[in-house]
């Protein structure tokens, strides 16, 4: 992504209202542009513009500094401010394409082809222009399918993470369940077990009091045991009888008359 060095200060040292201080700041700043003393020439450009501010060329190579030190942002915004100034139209074709090269070493592929892009409708010729327009193109293209893959990737996690909590959930709704089944059957046991005591309890009672109550006969019953009775004591009696009238008998031969 080569952009366009900074203006040749021989064409404009002449220009109206240059001064003499001026040229030397920019010169000088060219100079260590060439070295590659990028800082060295940032400080000669600022220089130049505190002495005559808003100079278009002055902002141009000054954008160019910052571009080789990699502070992009700055280096875009002084192109921008390059743009809409009353400049001529190579300098804003010159400042299209060096912001469209920013812009692509940020990574903003779009705001890029949009800068080659008018690049090109100033001056369609430039090759450069139309090759970093295409790349930038390619790499917006790369960039949406990175992020899209990134997306499914994302949405992938996701599900994965669903289903481990759905999973996780579904486990807890099946020991949830097997104890609320075990507490089911322990109560049921409990129950049986109470309701087999209560039986138990009822049929004990019941026994002690059939012991405690006597024992109910029938009316029939109880008349054979009255007969019986009687002829039990109808017999003793009898008995008795018979015994005292042999004792009386005996008695009466033992006596001597």
């Amino acid at each position: 992504m080569r952009i366009i060095i900074v203006f040749l200060i021989t064409i404009f040292a002449f220009t109206t209202g240059f001064s003499q201080s001026e040229k030397k700041r920019i010169r000088k700043g060219n100079d260590e542009f060439s070295d590659g003393n990028y800082q060295e020439a940032e400080k000669e450009y600022r220089k130049a513009l505190m002495e005559k501010p808003g100079y278009t060329k002055g902002t141009f190579n000054l954008a160019d500094a910052m571009y080789e030190q990699e502070n992009y942002e700055e280096s875009a915004k002084l192109f921008a401010e390059v743009i809409e100034r009353n400049s001529t139209l190579p300098e804003k074709a010159a400042s299209f394409y060096n912001l469209g090269n920013t812009l692509m070493k940020s990574e903003k592929y779009q705001e890029s082809i949009e800068a080659f892009k008018n690049s090109l409708r100033i001056d369609p010729n430039n090759a450069d222009a139309k090759y970093n327009l295409e790349y930038a193109r390619k790499k917006l293209k790369d960039q949406q399918q990175q992020q899209q893959n990134q997306d499914q990737n994302k949405d992938q996690e996701n599900q994965d993470d669903n289903k481990d909590q759905n999973k996780d959930q579904q486990n807890k709704d099946q020991e949830d369940k097997d104890k609320q089944d075990q507490d089911k059957k322990d109560q049921q046991e409990q129950d049986k077990e109470q309701n087999e005591n209560k039986d138990q309890n009822k049929n004990d009672q019941q026994k002690d009091q059939q012991q405690q109550q006597p024992q109910k006969i029938s009316k029939q019953d109880a008349q054979r045991m009255l007969e019986a009775l009687k002829n039990d004591e109808k017999k003793t009696l009898q008995k008795l009888q018979k015994e005292k009238a042999k004792a009386v008998k005996g008695s009466k031969s033992d006596i001597d008359w």
